[in-house]
């Protein structure tokens, strides 16, 4: 196999990817709190990720991709409320619309959607063994924290030091809690969904919930996976909490690599509530479609931030056509030459996958793709067409747009449209404009042409 390149955030470096197992990969991406609409921020990881499962799948690694839906949270306590239904019937909304604005921008579905509320069990024991350790303690009010400074190393993921934090802390210790820094790992609550253990009734800390799901479907790992992912804005204090937990458990960082993508920004300016410049990712979906929408983020580093406008989203709509038509054009072309295009086959051996192993770098994989288009376009424009030099850029295009997952349905020519095709070449043959200016519209009418 292929070596692979990635930044490890923890650690701040390029590394080369080793697999806890041979061959395999074990991937978890913090999925979204299912309360609300998504905006399209929570939809660059789910395009990233995928990217990234794609690249695996394609190298030959047996990919297990699990992604959670955080289904017990504050927000979604109070939306139920507001809207005056049932926790379950509000969480089951939003994973259905989640999962179909995953499928409309082209990420494969995870192997694995666990959900806190199904894995509550093995919460209450996980917690109750970090109690048990001396890593956690009940505080009076009967929520239970977790005490940071029973590990070494806090920080060394996001960069904060407890000294620094404990510099700038704000938060006053009351009810039990020792310090600032530490988090609740159970919450006792008085309404919304709850569930009885020896501390409370209440419901887990978030930052609890992730490690427990892939200590539960990772067991024969010890709880190690290969790889974690998310957005920035998780790296601190979501992921430190969560590598805290897992040394003092399982004593690892529960997963060898870390992976971060950057935030996407409207117009240059963060995305927020405050600004009111959040963007539904359904809406950009409805308006632009879901490939130009994959498209616009892959043509920017995962690392980077990326930036939405009106003229980003609207260019990556006009490329996408592009690639459509110019794909269409060959297929019939090839078809017309009795050549089957889901025959035609690329290499791996080329620049395209250079950049992909190189840290994801889409930009200069799509860049890579262009220019295979481009030089696609040159062989359809000489006199006599070398069919099997075009088969192979065509193989070579198509093998680049399914490892990135923009989808493209192929022209499939019947008996009829063959025949319209070779009678609108007779005729252009023999200068009978009005039969070819006739059966071209036929064939526009099919959308072949």
């Amino acid at each position: 196999m292929r070596d692979i390149k990635l930044f490890n955030s923890l650690g701040n470096k390029m590394e080369t990817f080793h697999p806890i197992k041979e061959g395999e990969v074990s991937f978890y991406v913090c999925g979204p709190t299912v309360y609300n609409d998504p905006h399209i921020g929570n939809f660059r990881p789910v395009i990233v990720f995928d990217a990234w499962r794609r690249l695996f799948l394609r190298l030959g690694y047996k990919v297990t991709f699990v992604s959670n839906y955080t289904d017990v949270d504050d927000k979604i306590i109070n939306r139920a409320k507001e809207l005056g239904i049932s926790e379950s019937e509000l969480t089951n909304s939003v994973i259905k619309s989640f999962a179909g604005l995953v499928d409309a921008v082209g990420s494969m579905q995870p192997d694995i959607t666990p959900r806190p509320t199904v894995y509550m069990d093995e919460m209450i024991t996980y917690i109750g063994d970090l109690v048990d350790n001396g890593t956690a303690y009940k505080a009076d009010n009967g929520d239970v924290y977790f005490k940071v400074e029973s590990v070494e190393g806090y920080g060394e993921l996001s960069g904060n030091t407890p000294e620094a934090l404990n510099a700038g802390a704000r938060i006053e210790v009351k009810d039990g809690k020792k310090s600032p820094l530490d988090f609740a790992l159970w919450k006792k609550t008085e309404e919304g969904i709850k569930w009885n253990t020896p501390w409370s009734a209440g419901r887990p800390g978030w930052h609890t919930e992730c490690c427990v799901m892939i200590n539960s479907i990772f067991k024969d790992q010890g709880g190690l996976i290969d790889i974690h992912g998310g957005g920035f804005d998780l790296k601190f204090p979501h992921h430190e909490n969560e590598i805290a937990q897992s040394k003092a458990h399982n004593h690892n960082h529960l997963a060898n690599y870390w992976i971060h993508n950057g935030f996407i920004n409207i117009d240059n300016e963060k995305m927020s509530k405050s600004l009111g410049n959040v963007i539904l990712a359904k809406d950009v979906v409805a308006q632009y479609g879901g490939m130009p929408f994959r498209l616009m983020v892959l043509n920017t580093h995962y690392r980077a931030p990326l930036t939405f406008t009106d003229k980003t989203i609207v260019e990556a709509q006009t490329n996408y056509a592009k690639i459509l038509n110019a794909l269409k054009t060959v297929e019939i072309k090839l078809q017309l030459h009795d050549i089957n295009p889901l025959e035609c086959k690329g290499d791996e051996e080329n620049e395209f996958f250079d950049a992909l192993c190189d840290d994801l770098n889409t930009p200069n994989a799509i860049s890579v793709l262009y220019a295979e288009i481009k030089a696609m376009n040159q062989l359809l424009r000489t006199k006599d067409i070398d069919y099997g030099a075009l088969s192979l850029s065509y193989g070579r295009i198509r093998d680049y747009l399914d490892t990135l997952g923009i989808g493209i349905k192929p022209v499939v020519l019947q008996g009829e449209d063959k025949a319209l095709y070779i009678a609108y070449d007779e005729a252009k043959k023999n200068k009978d404009f009005a039969t070819s200016d006739q059966i071209r519209q036929q064939l526009i009418d099919r959308g072949l042409f």
